[in-house]
């Protein structure tokens, strides 16, 4: 499912400009842009349970380097709709995926964006690509066709607790500390309040639909053979970035992956992890410049071969 993306002017605009694109479901999703139009694109799909906000500092610092940074909330999240008869599928992703990839290639762009894609948003992108490729390049974030289920578990448990909400910031500010021990810091109110909506009641729930969870968890676990043929038919160049201490990609799934796209390159970030990005955003952001700048058109492309 693809839609045609409504018209954005192309006069040049500075980092922040917002804006929302309708699937042909009548799903609308919000975008935000970061740089100036006519810079070569980057296009950020966030993880399960995320939104377009966990990418503010790499898209910020990447704008300010002559990239036109495109982040997005998937449908379902944050300020994204939501589906009203509930029901989500692996193929509604994908194809609002590509919807954006095709909005971020729109005249002047010099030619397609280059994916950068966190868990979830990494095997949209893979699914993607082998289909229709939009997309220059691929930056996969802590994520392979094949992955460790008790990782993926303690996130869903993570997603299903507390189901009738918070009844203040702060009390989900504690629950984001139990779940991220490691982190040294707690999120701001500023920052949770992104995370945060108010229910009919006062409560606080996550931004997210909570139809999406158990449908989406399911869909994605049938789809590994999938990505796997997916991940088979890459022919742009590609990078994983894991963090060391993921549980949800391992050295196995790693390997696997290597096999399947032998052009890829991988990149581990020490003491990060499946939260690379959060964990440990300036060595994710310099890793990930290091792989597009011989990209920039202009530039050295690496070969695929």
């Amino acid at each position: 499912m693809v839609a045609t993306a409504t018209a954005e002017s192309i006069s040049r605009r500075p980092t922040g400009a917002t804006g929302r694109l309708s699937a042909d479901d009548g799903v609308a999703l919000a975008f935000e842009r970061f740089g100036m139009v006519g810079d070569p694109g980057l296009l950020f799909a966030h993880g399960f349970g995320q939104t377009r906000h966990a990418w503010n500092g790499t898209a910020r610092t990447l704008s300010g380097e002559g990239w036109r940074c495109l982040t997005a909330d998937s449908r379902g999240h944050g300020d994204s709709d939501w589906k009203a008869d509930g029901h989500y599928d692996f193929p509604q992703l994908v194809g609002d995926l590509v919807l954006l990839a095709r909005h971020a290639a729109q005249p002047p762009a010099p030619g397609p964006p280059i994916l950068i894609g966190a868990s979830m948003g990494g095997l949209l992108g893979l699914v993607a690509q082998a289909a229709h490729a939009p997309f220059g390049a691929l930056v996969l974030v802590d994520i392979t066709p094949r992955w460790e289920n008790a990782g993926v578990e303690r996130i869903l448990a993570f997603m299903r607790a507390h189901p009738d909400g918070f009844g203040s910031v702060e009390e989900a500010a504690d629950a984001i500390a139990h779940y991220l021990p490691h982190r040294p810091e707690r999120k701001s109110p500023q920052r949770l309040r992104q995370l945060l909506v108010a229910r009919a009641d006062g409560r606080l729930r996550w931004h997210w639909d909570p139809r999406m969870l158990d449908r989406i968890a399911a869909d994605s676990e049938q789809q590994q053979a999938h990505l796997l043929e997916a991940a088979r038919n890459i022919r742009v160049p590609t990078l994983l970035v894991s963090g060391a201490r993921s549980d949800i990609v391992s050295a196995a799934t790693i390997e696997e992956f290597l096999a399947c796209v032998p052009h890829a390159e991988h990149v581990s970030v020490d003491h990060a992890t499946h939260m690379v990005v959060g964990d440990r955003n300036d060595a994710f952001t310099g890793a990930v410049r290091q792989f597009i700048e011989p990209l920039r058109p202009g530039g050295t492309t690496r070969s695929t071969s």
